[in-house]
């Protein structure tokens, strides 16, 4: 996976992601998939993206949207 995702920032011209942003988002797309519908995920990552929020802030946003919405 981390040569198809330091590849694609190469390719699309973005800055290296570190572990830790890696697993954030990957928690992102979980939390978001499971407090609604699997499609959540990538656009939740995306809108997060295009709002400028570190992948920590988003996680964590995400988080509270969903305690919010009953799920976890």
């Amino acid at each position: 996976m981390r040569a198809w995702i330091d590849r694609y920032t190469a390719a699309v011209g973005g800055g290296a992601l570190s572990d830790e942003d890696v697993e954030a988002l990957l928690d992102l797309a979980g939390v978001a998939a499971h407090a609604a519908v699997r499609q959540a995920a990538p656009l939740s990552c995306w809108l997060a993206a295009r709002a400028g929020l570190t992948p920590a802030e988003a996680l964590q946003r995400a988080r509270d949207l969903a305690a919010e919405l009953g799920e976890s």
